[in-house]
Formats: structure tokens, C-alpha cells, sequence
């Protein structure tokens, strides 16, 4: 082996480790947004109900949608096809759906503002690959819709 193969190997173990660290970064620094904005619509519960119980109490009605595009790391893609191999837990992809909906969520409930509840809430999730032909989830789109209602006073 000579010096310029293992220059080469170090290069690209750097790289995998910087790719690993900052994807790392950038995922902690999402989630800590998503804990500081939902703390914010604590009070506004979204739910799975199709109506409310008192539907005379209603005041306002209207669709409201949240959806958000959501990708992870290339390391963490490389971890997963690894695990697809061997078969198990993808922790990878279940992080991302986790960080996907939760924005979604919480970005139907910016759009819901003035609103005390939303009900029949409901998610739906589409993969989005680069090619056609390509078997590798990698990004995700969720989207998160209901029906915001606004009680009498």
C-alpha cells in the first residue's frame, strides 16, 4: 500500500466523519426547534375525532395543512442500506418520519392560528427519490391536514 492510498483512505474517513457530525448537528438542532415551537401550541390539541361533540358552539370552521420535505444525511443513508442487508430497525429513516411529522403537525398549527382545536386531523407520507428506478428512501415528504375550529365566546 502506498503513501497515496492511505492519504486517500484518510480523506474519505474524514469526510465520512465530518458528513456523520455535522448531519448529526443539523438533526439535534431540528429537534430542539420542534421542542421549543411545540411548547407554543400546547394548548391548541389537534385530534383524530371527525367532528366536535357540539357542532351549535362552532363559530368558524376552515381546512388548514401543514407539509414539510425531509431528507437524512448521506452517512446515514450508507447506515441503512448497511441494515437492509442484514434486515432489522432502520433507526435512521425512523428518525426522519419522527422529525417529518412532527413539523408537519406543528406547521398545520402555525396555519391554524386563532384557532382553539383542530379536529379529524390526518397524515399523510410520499417518498421522493431521485430516480425513478432507485429502491433508496432517503427523503420524505409528510403532510398534516384537519379542520381548525374556532369555538363561540
Amino acid at each position: 500500500m502506498d503513501i497515496s492510498n492511505v492519504v486517500n483512505l484518510i480523506i474519505f474517513i474524514f469526510l465520512v466523519a465530518l458528513g456523520y457530525f455535522a448531519g448529526t448537528a443539523a438533526e439535534k438542532k431540528h429537534y430542539r426547534s420542534i421542542k421549543e415551537r411545540e411548547k407554543k401550541f400546547l394548548g391548541m390539541p389537534a385530534v383524530t375525532i371527525e367532528k366536535a361533540e357540539d357542532e351549535s358552539g362552532i363559530a368558524d370552521a376552515r381546512l388548514v395543512c401543514g407539509s414539510v420535505v425531509v431528507s437524512v444525511d448521506y452517512y446515514k443513508r450508507f447506515l441503512a442500506a448497511l441494515r437492509n442487508i442484514a434486515g432489522g430497525e432502520v433507526m435512521s429513516y425512523e428518525t426522519l418520519l419522527d422529525r417529518g411529522r412532527r413539523e408537519a403537525v406543528l406547521r398545520m398549527k402555525e396555519s391554524a392560528a386563532g384557532a382553539d382545536m383542530i379536529v379529524n386531523m390526518r397524515l399523510e407520507t410520499a417518498t421522493i427519490s431521485g430516480k425513478a428506478n432507485r429502491k433508496a428512501v432517503g427523503t420524505v415528504e409528510v403532510m398534516a391536514y384537519g379542520t381548525a375550529i374556532t369555538l363561540k365566546r
